[in-house]
């Protein structure tokens, strides 16, 4: 038995080592690539004449979105040439270089290597034309001033102060280049680098056209009166390398030199009077056709016929901002034309960036023309007819053996197929009339009626409106009016008492629409909350000097629910808040209009001074919660929740190479 057991383990050790395998190549590289050589040598000096540079590495490389992340400073006029040839990035210059001036080329995380996209990370050269080179930088933050969320991708600069006052409002955003240039990665983080010492101003700008200058509403700006004087000083950096999860090894301190200002926050803002122009019209179906507008404006055009008066035959239904318009044709005889041109007056911006009258003259064709509306509804009309006709010779059986069972009955059919064509529902069609909210509303809310035409008249005695009292329904008082911009809707008003039940009833002539139309009888049940299902959140702001604070309720989408001004002391109180999560913000009102006004650069006014409250708020049922809130006191970039900002810095896609190696540890493990 010993022998025949060695000899069994013989041979599976010569089977095991005869087996054939595929071998896995190997770790993946996880160092990125590195810079062997360039030309010009980097941070060389007296290089008035350069127009190419090659900057070679150790491996093959790639370019990750060059036209996004890399820029030149100061900026060129004429954008450089940008390509990879193997091992080399090649850069051309086109424009005259500047005296005395130090050049960057900031690269940021554009160099990949080309095999497993390890990032080179922010890599920037530079070189001067003169005899000495700048080294200082400034960094900070671009934010959008309404709702403090990082802006990518914009433009930061800088021009020197010859002054050190405060300079105040000045042209330079629109007359000047800037000296200095960087853009915002994905967090909205900015560096400039290649400073030379002085004293700058900082700028955001969201070039549109190319010429690094403010030049049209449609740019988004930041602009400040502070000016920064960049400097440096030592510092240590710390490390911890961890033993595991809860012990730590050691820490490496590492010095480096540490660049001033390094926390720079520029509120962003894209001022009023944005360009307005007629952005496009459609016409659905024939009864209705809609004009959508670039931007906000403060009135609506003004339509006209071609030869006929249009008074009383369309209905003008704006939104709030008067950029999108839907027309309503109530007559029908003008609705049913396959075409119906209009001459349509509007203000739109001129190439001085002024608000002009223009009249175009535009031909309105529906989607759907009225003759396929018609044949549409004869194939239905047809279906149904054909229906009835099964269902009345079911019913002429029916009543055959009737008068078999009882000759001497007068009883006939009364219905016939001709009539029942006629009087078929589908020409006479009943509208659906929604409410919202329905089921549990709180005592604080009003309910919406909407109608999918606009509502020509409200026949308030069809409305019955009745509280429940023990075991009776009692009638209640209300008040029901329209919309104030949109005439398919009706508010409707009442004296909710917590815990209470109500009813509302309407019938089919409840409402009539424009075209004539009526609506199905509705039949609501309303239950409201008791108080105990609610909480109340009082808001407590301390802003010295402010006259005015308005703080928002927000939801986990930073989606705006309620608003509150402030009183003398600076509260604000939210009652019927249903219990959940929360977030709140304020700003300071500084001219009193109730909502939040954006900046104007030739004017020097800047946006108004908006905050969040770092943290989430909990309202719990039948509680109270009483929040006291110093703004100032938080830093600027520390206050926006990190659950409601949108703009965050991308990923690559895949896995890294890191951590594929991890995997492939795990897996040659077994």
């Amino acid at each position: 038995m010993k022998k025949l057991l060695y000899i069994l383990i013989t041979l599976t050790i010569i089977l095991a080592c005869a087996s054939i395998g595929s071998p896995d190549g190997g770790r993946y590289d996880e160092q990125p690539p590195y810079v062997v050589a360039t030309t010009p040598l980097d941070k060389s000096l007296r290089q008035s004449d350069v127009k190419k540079i090659r900057i070679a590495f150790n491996e093959y490389i790639k370019l990750e979105n060059a036209s996004e992340k890399v820029i030149v400073s100061p900026p060129q006029t004429e954008q450089p040439d940008l390509y990879v040839s193997g091992k080399k990035v090649i850069m051309t210059l086109f424009d005259t270089l500047q005296a005395n001036t130090t050049y960057t080329i900031d690269f940021g995380d554009a160099i990949l290597d080309n095999n497993e996209s390890n990032p080179l990370g922010n890599y920037t050269y530079s070189f001067s034309t003169g005899d000495v080179i700048d080294t200082l930088e400034l960094a900070g933050n671009v934010v959008s001033a309404e709702n403090l969320e990082p802006v990518k991708g914009i433009l930061v600069g800088l021009y020197r102060c010859d002054s050190v006052s405060d300079p105040g409002p000045d042209t330079l955003l629109a007359t000047r280049r800037f000296e200095r240039v960087s853009r915002t990665d994905g967090n909205g983080r900015f560096s400039i680098k290649g400073v030379a010492e002085g004293r700058y101003r900082v700028y955001a700008l969201a070039d549109m056209d190319g010429d690094y200058r403010f030049s049209q509403k449609s740019e988004m700006i930041g602009f400040d009166t502070a000016t920064y004087v960049p400097y440096c000083a030592p510092d240590l950096r710390h490390d911890t390398i961890w033993r595991d999860s809860t012990h730590y090894e050691k820490i490496i301190h590492t010095p480096f030199m540490h660049f001033y200002p390094d926390n720079i926050v520029v509120r962003a803002f894209l001022e009023e009077g944005q360009a307005h122009y007629k952005l496009k019209q459609e016409r659905p179906d024939p009864l209705k056709f809609t004009v959508y507008f670039t931007s906000p404006a403060d009135s609506v055009p003004l339509v006209e016929g071609i030869g006929e008066d249009l008074a009383g035959r369309i209905l003008t239904q704006p939104n709030p901002t008067n950029d999108t318009i839907v027309y309503w044709i109530t007559d029908t005889a003008l609705a049913y034309r396959d075409t119906l041109t209009i001459r349509m007056t509007y203000r739109e911006t001129d190439t001085l960036n002024c608000l002009v009258p223009r009249t175009d003259t535009i031909d309105l064709v529906p989607r759907i023309s009225r003759a396929k509306q018609v044949k549409e509804l004869e194939k239905k009309v047809d279906d149904w007819v054909k229906t009835q006709e099964k269902r009345l010779k079911v019913y002429e059986k029916k009543l055959a053996k009737f008068h078999e069972q009882y000759p001497d009955s007068t009883y006939q059919r009364v219905e016939h197929i001709d009539t029942a064509r006629v009087l078929c529902p589908l020409y006479h069609p009943v509208l659906d009339l929604t409410m919202k909210p329905s089921g549990n509303i709180s005592p604080a809310e009003n309910i919406r009626l909407t109608c999918p035409e606009p509502i020509d008249s409200i026949r308030l005695t069809h409305f019955k409106f009745q509280r429940q009292v023990d075991t009776l329904w009692v009638d209640e008082p209300f008040f029901l009016e329209h919309d104030s911009l949109n005439r398919c809707m009706m508010v409707f008003y009442a004296e909710w008492k917590p815990n209470g039940k109500y009813k509302l009833e309407t019938d089919s002539m409840s409402l009539l629409t424009v075209y004539g139309n009526i609506v199905k009888p509705l039949k609501k049940d309303i239950t409201v909350s008791s108080l105990d299902a609610y909480g109340s959140l009082f808001v407590h702001v301390r802003l010295p000097g402010a006259d005015s604070v308005i703080v928002q309720l927000l939801d986990k989408s930073d989606k705006l629910l309620r608003e509150r001004l402030c009183n003398e002391r600076g509260d604000a109180d939210f009652f019927y808040v249903q219990p959940g999560q929360y977030y709140i913000r304020c700003f300071i009102d500084s001219n009193g209009d109730g909502k939040w006004t954006t900046g104007e650069y030739a004017t020097g006014r800047q946006p108004e001074r908006m905050f969040y409250f770092p943290q989430p708020l909990t309202v719990r049922a039948k509680w109270e919660v009483d929040q006291d809130w110093a703004p100032l006191t938080i830093d600027e970039m520390k206050q926006k929740p990190a659950a409601l900002i949108k703009q965050k810095e991308k990923k690559r896609s895949g896995s890294s190479a890191h951590e594929r190696n991890v995997q492939r540890d795990q897996e040659n493990k077994y």
